[in-house]
């Protein structure tokens, strides 16, 4: 199951309130989530961020993947500088980073065969 850390719309029409959740990544935006780790008002002036940065670095050290906004959003709460510091995530980065590449191509590696047929026919 993949989990995303994403927004869910709340409030009345045109007065939005968010939740930050963790939900499944194929739930509907405004539908079935596993856990609400914060708030986000963007109305109110200053905007009102309340997340808890426990909880969204647990769902982080556990390979949820946050939104474009969401992401702003724990960078503003001080989150995401704690999951980019942290040790235990550290190995999951540099796991996903040294994965081994594809192997080569169908075409590549009949460009190569053609190649050494060619060379070696002369």
């Amino acid at each position: 199951m993949a989990v995303k850390l994403r927004l869910m719309r709340m409030g009345k029409k045109k007065q939005p309130t968010y939740r930050v959740v963790a939900a499944d990544s194929r739930s509907p935006r405004d539908g079935r989530f596993i856990e609400i780790i914060g708030t986000y008002e963007p109305r109110q002036e200053p905007s009102v961020i309340k997340i808890d940065n426990d909880r969204a670095l647990h769902w982080l050290r556990h390979g949820a993947q946050p939104t474009d906004r969401v992401e702003k959003l724990l960078k503003i709460s001080g989150a995401w500088e704690l999951h980019a510091d942290d040790p235990v995530s550290e190995p999951v980065a540099a796991a996903v980073a040294a994965k081994p590449a594809a192997s080569p191509s169908i075409a590549e590696a009949e460009d190569s065969e053609g190649r050494s047929e060619a060379d070696g026919g002369d």
